[in-house]
């Protein structure tokens, strides 16, 4: 059994998505700063400073200023501006990282293109009715 796990720990793809995995974690680190140090600033600054994650409906008694205030009281409250930030942020980062696969992808044709480019034409073979023109002719010579 433990020869068996050793063989299944050696095999490339688990070790492939193990550095996935931490290379991930380490990118999601990355798109995070840039979505909340970068990029949400400059939206609050368009939005005249909205934050929505503030935006709640008490669904109980009393009055509360904030939703941090009504959380702490134990108020039942529908707490949609967090679900709007929540979607916002995701917006924010799907397009992110949209742009940076696109980035990757435009590098790496380039890189395929070089490569093309680079490597010899490999000879090529007789097309497919010069194939049959000579089993044509070698059936005519043997009869």
């Amino acid at each position: 059994m433990l020869n068996e796990f050793k063989t299944f720990i050696a095999k490339g793809n688990v070790m492939d998505m193990a550095v996935g995995i931490i290379i991930g974690a380490a990118f999601t680190a990355i798109v995070n700063s840039l979505v909340g140090d970068l990029i949400n600033p400059i939206i609050g600054l368009v939005t005249g400073g909205m934050d929505f994650s503030n935006l709640f409906v008490n669904l109980g008694d009393g009055d509360y200023a904030s939703l941090a205030a009504a959380k702490e009281a134990g108020a039942p409250v529908f707490a949609y501006g967090a679900f709007i930030t929540a979607v916002i942020n995701f917006l924010i980062i799907a397009w992110v990282v949209f742009l940076l696969v696109k980035a990757v992808n435009r590098v790496k044709d380039m890189a395929a293109k070089e490569e093309e480019a680079a490597a010899p034409e490999a000879p090529k073979g007789p097309t497919q009715e010069e194939l049959l023109m000579e089993i044509r002719d070698a059936l005519r010579a043997r009869n």
